[in-house]
């Protein structure tokens, strides 16, 4: 079948569908269309996201409900707000011409008395977060006894949410005649148990191959350092001028601190997470939608529900933990028919982890290499060329034309356009002129997990802490501003009570200890050392520095410099404007140099 027209769809839904625009059905929707409207059936159907499934099961229930009568008889679940009211807006737009339809969400975060309301008005079609349909069951506001057709979209997501049992009580208000239809992207074994408890003898369709990904999307990964992973994105990023992306994160402490040095660095980036309000939420949803933001940062659990179809790129800033949550994550991209990209960024360690995935998707990776300095200002620069020659003209710079034209008559054409595009070229070219090689391969020497092999940097204790106000964020850019050091080159920060570690490279090793000789704050001598513990704080022997006892693994190494009295250590005194904002410090708040005579 090649048409809407030919699925067996009423007038109605079909003058719905023309105004959509949409024009010829998705595998999805002309396999399971027919099926639905044919048949009181169970059904379950697997296809991947931004594969039309809304439409498989929206027009087949808006064409069998009664119009005529209130009572609710389609309640349809989903995981998030997000796609909760996604759901509810695009049934509304396919009901457009089907007189007296009422589709009313309920999702957490909003009024429940409100939504009470709106199902009391008379809502044929209830679409729920499973959370809040549970406790408006409880709270008998909400009857969905009389029911008639039932859907799970993205049941694998729901359950990996940890909503199976919320979904097994919620379908056990259900009558037990009633048709369920069950739309996921993967099959694991707890949607075949809601399948084989809550269904009948279900028909079931499958677009592709269980838990394959779309063919749309082409699959890279990159291999770097563990510590050169920021850097890593940020040259995709650059690399890729029209980006629009979601970058996913394992924490939402991950996820918040990459969008922030995102934005710090120039890019239009947002940060998605579970510790935002409801209300950040839609706003960071509504910039990116808008496209003022090409960069989201997101935690799987955030990013479910996401239905954007123009994100150009997935980028996994780290693999998740569950190998099969890839599949979602590279199914935000190459949706509606379009072409993606989900790119990989990954350690050494990590490549075993390529190849488990590429056994459950399907798809091969092609292992591409970080693109360096001077390809990304060869890009950037033919980006802005292509940019300026497909600009409309504004005429209304006619009138500054003869200035214009006065101040170069002198200037030659081509001397004229290298004036011209050197604005945007230069601004790259001095970032990236001295640039290293990021990528690594994979017969190469380096530890994994970003671990300097021994010899190439240097660990130092430091006698300031958490009691001094200091997380390893803050620790990291007072360190980077008073040595003048990049952002990268300080690395390992590890922050205890009254004492810390942090490693450079090795060629800076004289820099920092020079620096740090006879350094005060507030009175206070600032001690930095050599640690003889190359290796993370959390591991290995325990050394013995001639400095006596610490706390913790890494140890001064001996008395490279003079020490100290115990009283000249001490602080003198905990200060109220000390105590850094969570984040950066402000200038004020960071410790100044003092002057040496």
């Amino acid at each position: 079948m090649s048409t809407f027209q030919q699925l067996g769809l009423n007038e109605d839904l079909l003058n719905g569908i023309s105004d959509l625009g949409f024009e010829t059905p998705s595998e999805i929707q002309q396999k399971a269309i027919p099926v639905l409207l044919e048949e009181e059936r169970d059904l379950v159907a697997l296809a991947q996201t931004g594969t039309g499934k809304t439409a498989a099961f929206g027009f087949p229930m808006l064409q069998k409900i009664d119009i005529n009568s209130r009572t609710t008889q389609g309640l349809i679940l989903s995981p998030t707000r997000e796609l909760c009211l996604q759901i509810t807006n695009e049934l509304k737009l396919y009901g457009k011409y089907c007189k007296g339809i009422n589709v009313v969400a309920i999702y957490g975060g909003a009024s429940v008395t409100d939504q009470a309301k709106q199902i009391k008005k008379g809502a044929q079609i209830v679409v729920a977060t499973p959370g809040r349909m549970k406790d408006m069951i409880s709270r008998n506001l909400v009857d969905i006894s009389k029911i008639q057709y039932s859907v799970l979209d993205e049941a694998d997501e729901m359950l990996n949410m940890g909503f199976y049992e919320d979904i097994t009580d919620i379908l056990g208000h259900t009558p037990t005649d009633k048709s369920t239809w069950l739309f996921s992207a993967t099959m694991p074994k707890e949607v075949a148990s809601i399948a084989k408890e809550f269904m009948y003898n279900p028909i079931e369709i499958t677009v592709g191959n269980k838990n394959e990904s779309t063919s749309n999307v082409s699959h890279e990964y990159y291999m770097v350092n563990g510590r050169d992973r920021y850097l890593a994105l940020k040259r995709l990023a650059d690399a890729n001028p029209d980006i629009f992306s979601v970058i996913f994160c394992r924490t939402k402490r991950d996820t918040q601190k990459i969008a922030e040095k995102l934005i710090e660095d120039g890019y239009s980036a947002g940060a998605l997470h579970g510790d935002l309000s409801q209300n950040q939420r839609d706003l960071v949803m509504k910039s990116f939608r808008n496209k003022q933001i090409q960069m989201l940062v997101a935690t799987d659990v955030a990013a479910r529900g996401i239905d954007v179809d123009d994100i150009t790129h997935v980028i996994n800033y780290q693999l998740p933990d569950e190998i099969e949550t890839y599949t979602h994550r590279s199914g935000r991209t190459g949706r509606a028919g379009k072409t993606g990209v989900s790119m990989v960024i990954v350690a050494k360690s990590e490549v075993r982890k390529i190849k488990s995935i590429e056994r459950i998707i399907k798809r091969q990776f092609e292992k591409k290499d970080i693109p360096s300095g001077m390809e990304i200002c060869e890009v950037q620069l033919m980006s802005l060329a292509k940019k300026i020659h497909n600009t409309e003209v504004n005429h209304e710079i006619d009138k500054y034309l003869d200035s214009i034209n006065e101040l170069f008559e002198d200037t030659e054409k081509d001397e004229l356009i290298k004036k011209f595009f050197s604005v945007e070229f230069t601004r790259f070219f001095n970032y990236y002129k001295n640039s290293k090689d990021l990528s690594v391969s994979e017969s190469s020497s380096s530890n994994d997990g970003g671990e300097r092999s021994s010899g190439t940097d240097t660990r130092y204790f430091i006698n300031v802490g958490r009691k001094d106000g200091y997380d390893w964020m803050s620790l990291k850019d007072f360190l980077k501003e008073v040595l003048e050091l990049g952002r990268d080159d300080v690395f390992k920060v590890d922050v205890k009570d009254s004492f810390s570690f942090f490693n450079t490279e090795k060629a800076n090793e004289e820099k920092v200890l020079a620096f740090f000789t006879d350094f005060k704050y507030n009175g206070r001598f600032v001690n930095v050392e050599v640690s003889e513990n190359k290796g993370r704080s959390g591991g290995g022997r325990r050394d013995r520095g001639r400095g006596g006892k610490r706390k913790g693994n890494d140890r001064p190494r001996g008395e490279k410099r003079s020490r100290r009295s115990n009283d000249s250590n001490k602080p003198e005194g905990r200060r109220s404007d000390r105590s850094p904002k969570k984040g950066r410090r402000s200038a004020s708040d960071r410790p100044r140099r003092s002057r040496r005579k």
